[in-house]
């Protein structure tokens, strides 16, 4: 069966309309709608979503085949869903968190249970689709629990999601009761798709302090998948608005504009009517121009269209009420005979007409107070075919990043508005088209199709990075050869890391003592004859004594520092100094004074500074400071500095597990060599030991091993796996 691919969101890319007891389709006119034409009118992919009507149940089927034609399959919501479900948790909790209207939201226990109930519906509406090995596309923030849902009914499919609204910062998004949930959701995702790094940020500051994810870079690795968040700003179907310009209608528009304005310029503002937008602070910064700067009078007009939005509910009925007031209060206050200071139209208006006014408009006024992208900024600069125009932009906006060459503002200061418009008003030709110029190239080359083709060129990036990790995972592996070879081999040398690959990792360090499981598997290993079992770890010597010196093993501790075989004794590496401990210490201990949770560990040969216990991030900023403070000493004075999973070890440059391991093998030629460790300090070993031999991460983590175990647990599995009678498959 061919692979498809599967776009879902919110809403289907077509308008439905009920005239005379029947149900008329026509395609929607949006960009997302454009540019996604290209992936769900082909072969047998399909778009998923509401249809945006309520339908009832007895005329569905009627509905579901008209749609079928077009590649499109519908989820039916009631009324009550789409009250609770969109307008309630979507519209009420999420919207305003992202846009940082903290104010507005409304933590309401139904609106969480019908988002979880509705999403549970997409997964259902996509589960009658979906085969293993599709690709799935999932848009915006009414699903982000969706991803996980997939993920658990089909885990073999390729999940991408794309927010196209912001992503706030972490304290904004905490403030959210269901947060865990929903970044547990998106977590379903292979790609996280953001429109900018921004947001990506965010994400990322907010995952690593409410999962148990282990995050590097922008590759977040959760139940031993890896996620990759990246930004990809969105764009428009630039040559659409580039050749509008040259259309009959748009020309007739063009004329009669051009008549009613004679020599005034234009601002143009279009907006839907939404709190997140900054219209009234826009009206505020052109009020106070007209009071700052007399000589605008009878040559400037603001055209502002704000497009009708939920204007039922009540603080967006209180929004557009202000803003009739103070556009009246701006018209009386102003106007003359001859001239109207702001044109206000609380309608909306077909692409030819908007396109008319874009081509027309001297300035163009976007300032919104938060903005995932804002699309109509780059739908003026595509209409500007002459390159004249300025545009002035709000830098919270997501296409601030990519448009320098607007006049950047902050949306909060009226004054740096005012200021910018007057800028613009004065900008001469000249610069207006080198600055024009440079945006229309950025638009036109970052078009929806460019950003359609770069996500989905990664999503298959993604995939195939997944599919090289699976192939490593020696679950797979030990049923074959790694069981076959060591069941055949008569001289075995076992070398095994014990924190993070025997035993899980524990915050305090002096609970992670074996346990019985772990003694048994040890002690059955041992047994064998042509086994020779080494524990090569950070550990102190005494320690692991302690723990391990009544069993027939061979013990490395400390790195390499302290050695010892079986019925012998503890050796330290010869020519080993502390007395480089005292300077480094006194360091230590003044960053540990400030970084409650931290402590240092002190070895023979060794100093440990631990913040396994340290608040997320601020572990992280004292570890790097650390490093920065004491590189020169541990140069000079022949020291390894090597940092690991929260934690910083500093040691002689002489004492290193690879090292160590190959003094075990000195002389010796075994006929199967295995290496098991999940830290940095482990891939000394996997480099050292010959190329035959078996290295195995314990980690999805980039690694210089041949394969990976995803955690202790499976460990234990697969060395249960080599003395049991021929091996087995591992949970």
């Amino acid at each position: 069966m061919v692979n498809k691919t599967i776009i879902i969101s919110n809403r289907l890319p077509v308008k439905i309309v009920e005239q005379e007891g029947q149900y008329i389709l026509s395609p929607s006119e949006g960009g997302l709608a454009t540019g996604l034409g290209s992936v769900y009118k082909q072969g047998n992919n399909v778009w998923i979503g509401w249809p945006g009507i309520e339908v009832p149940e007895e005329r569905q089927d009627e509905v579901r085949h008209q749609l079928a034609e077009l590649n499109l399959i519908p989820v039916f919501l009631s009324a009550e869903e789409i009250n609770l479900y969109y307008e309630g948790f979507s519209n009420e909790v999420l919207w305003p968190v992202f846009h940082y209207m903290i104010t507005y939201a409304n933590f309401d226990q139904t609106y969480w249970d019908f988002y979880k109930s509705v999403n549970r519906k997409f997964e259902a509406a996509t589960a009658a689709h979906i085969n293993e090995g599709d690709t799935v596309w999932i848009h915006d923030y009414q699903l982000l629990l969706l991803p996980c849902m997939i993920r658990k009914a089909q885990p073999n499919v390729t999940i991408g999601f794309f927010q196209h609204i912001p992503f706030p910062s972490y304290e904004i998004f905490r403030l959210i009761p269901w947060r865990e949930e929903l970044i547990a959701g998106m977590f379903g995702a292979d790609l996280l798709g953001f429109h900018t790094f921004d947001d990506v940020r965010h994400f990322l500051s907010a995952a690593s302090r409410l999962s148990s994810a282990k995050i590097a870079d922008n590759i977040i690795t959760h139940k031993d998948r890896q996620i990759v968040v990246e930004s990809f700003p969105m764009g428009i179907d630039a040559d659409k608005f580039q050749n509008l310009v040259k259309d009959p209608t748009v020309q007739a528009y063009k004329e009669s504009f051009k008549e009613s304005l004679q020599d005034t310029k234009v601002v143009l503002t279009i907006d839907r009517l939404d709190y997140s937008k900054g219209i009234l602070q826009r009206l505020q910064a052109y009020q106070l121009l007209l009071e700052e700067h007399p000589e605008s009078v009878d040559r400037l007009s603001l055209y502002m269209i704000v497009v009708p939005s939920r204007d039922t509910v009540a603080q967006y009925k209180e929004l557009k009420d202000q803003i009739d007031q103070l556009v009246g209060k701006i018209n009386a206050r102003f106007r003359t005979l001859n001239w109207l200071p702001v044109h206000y139209f609380y309608r909306s208006f077909p692409v030819e007409f908007l396109s008319a006014l874009y081509s027309s408009a001297d300035i163009c006024l976007v300032t919104p107070m938060r903005d995932g992208m804002n699309l109509v900024s780059k739908e003026y600069i595509a209409s500007r075919t002459n390159n004249t125009g300025v545009l002035i932009l709000s830098e919270m906006a997501g296409a601030s990043k990519e448009l320098n060459d607007a006049l950047v503002v902050n949306p909060n200061n009226i004054g740096d508005v005012m200021r910018a418009i007057v800028k613009a008003v004065d900008m001469p030709l000249a610069e207006q088209k080198a600055r024009m110029s440079v945006m229309r190239a950025t638009v036109k080359k970052f078009d929806i199709h460019l950003w359609v083709k770069n996500f989905m060129d990664k999503l298959e990036e993604v995939r195939e990075m997944q599919e090289s990790l699976l192939t490593k995972h020696a679950v797979k592996a030990v049923t074959e050869q790694i069981g076959r070879e060591y069941a055949e081999a008569h001289d075995r040398y076992i070398f095994l890391d014990y924190d993070g690959t025997l035993v899980g990792f524990n915050a305090d360090i002096e609970r992670a003592s074996p346990d019985q499981e772990l003694y048994d598997i040890l002690t059955q290993l041992s047994a064998d004859p042509a086994n020779k079992v080494v524990i090569i770890s950070g550990r102190r010597h005494e320690t692991l004594q302690e723990w391990f010196g009544h069993l027939k093993l061979d013990l490395i501790a400390e790195h390499g520092a302290w050695q010892k075989h079986y019925q012998e004794e503890w050796k330290a590496l010869p020519l080993l100094t502390d007395a480089w401990k005292k300077e480094v210490s006194a360091v230590l201990d003044t960053y540990t004074d400030r970084t409650p949770g931290s402590f240092i560990e002190d070895k023979s040969y060794s100093l440990v500074w631990h913040y396994r216990k340290v608040e997320e991030g601020l572990g992280e900023l004292r570890a790097n400071e650390i490093i920065n403070h004491l590189k020169v000493t541990i140069a000079n004075k022949g020291l390894q500095m090597m940092p690991g999973n929260k934690v910083i070890e500093f040691k002689n440059i002489e004492v290193n597990k690879g090292k160590a391991a190959l003094n075990w093998l000195y002389g010796n030629t075994p006929d199967f060599i295995i290496a098991l460790g999940d830290d940095h300090t482990d891939e000394d070993i996997f480099k050292a030991l010959p190329p035959e031999a078996y290295t195995i991460k314990v980690g999805s983590n980039i690694s210089a091993a041949k394969y990976y175990l995803r955690n202790f647990a499976e460990v234990r599995g697969f060395l249960k796996t080599l003395y049991t009678d021929g091996p087995s498959v591992v949970a």
